[in-house]
């Protein structure tokens, strides 16, 4: 006996037909509402960055993180953090730093996209988060109120605060507060806490030889010491040296000498 395939008749039940659509319309109408929700509850979560125009945080999140965890491991853990003005900072020490960490710190508005094409090429090549690609701003935000996790969420995060502190604060005053919160090592934060940690000296007093060697520790702070001799210390503050020479701020002469000592 054959069967032939035949189209239900939705005649006489009606609803059966437009039940389909109705519930289409409602699921569509849920999510919508979910996502205006949720954006609604995200931006509202961001946080307020305008009284850093005048004040210097007491303490942030990259320290709150770090004590919570020495407590967690059952560690003592010290804070190292010294606040200097933006004009007690050596102008070679906050060009070292901005060639080395972000090159076009004033000429970007936050983030740095072509920095960030590169990033995303680098990690899709090696299939993980290989290179962040943030900029000065965006480490700020990072180190501020956020976490070192590298997820995605905190990265959108990341982003929108980098947004808020260039609409609110100067370029300086941005890196002003960059150079006093930066980690330097364990418990050590800020440039004047680390010159005093590692060379005993305020950071008005650093030599170029320790200025070089104190900004190639950043993308490595709690496991690489400026004093030591590691192969990959001196690679990095070889490579700062052609940086600055090559933004001529240090001459040839200069760059010679200085670049004797890590060899």
């Amino acid at each position: 006996m054959s069967h032939k395939n035949e189209e239900f008749d939705f005649s006489g039940f009606p609803w059966l037909k437009q039940r389909p659509v109705k519930i289409f319309k409602l699921v569509f109408l849920l999510s919508l509402f979910m996502i205006l929700g949720y954006a609604v509850y995200f931006f509202a979560s961001l946080p307020d960055v305008s009284h850093l125009k005048n004040e210097n945080p007491k303490i942030t999140a990259l320290m709150q993180m770090r004590m919570d965890q020495a407590k967690t491991e059952n560690k003592k853990f010290k804070i190292r953090q010294y606040w200097v003005s933006y004009g007690s900072i050596p102008e070679l020490l906050k060009n070292t730093i901005r060639i080395a960490e972000d090159a076009s710190f004033f000429n970007h508005e936050g983030v740095d996209f072509e920095e960030l094409k590169e990033s995303i090429k680098r990690n899709l090549e090696e299939g993980k988060l290989a290179r962040g690609g943030s900029t000065i701003t965006q480490q700020l935000a990072k180190n501020l109120y956020l976490t070192t996790d590298k997820s995605f969420l905190r990265k959108i995060k990341e982003y929108f605060i980098a947004q808020r502190l260039e609409n609110e604060l100067s370029k300086n005053r941005i890196y002003h507060l960059y150079l006093n919160v930066i980690e330097f090592g364990p418990g050590v934060f800020g440039v004047e806490a680390a010159s005093k940690y590692y060379f005993g000296k305020s950071v008005s007093n650093l030599s170029l030889e320790e200025i070089v060697r104190l900004t190639a520790i950043i993308p490595r702070p709690l496991i690489t010491n400026p004093k030591s001799n590691s192969k990959w210390l001196k690679w990095k503050c070889k490579w700062i040296l052609r940086k600055l020479a090559l933004y001529n701020y240090i001459d040839q002469a200069t760059y010679d000498t200085i670049l004797l000592t890590f060899d």
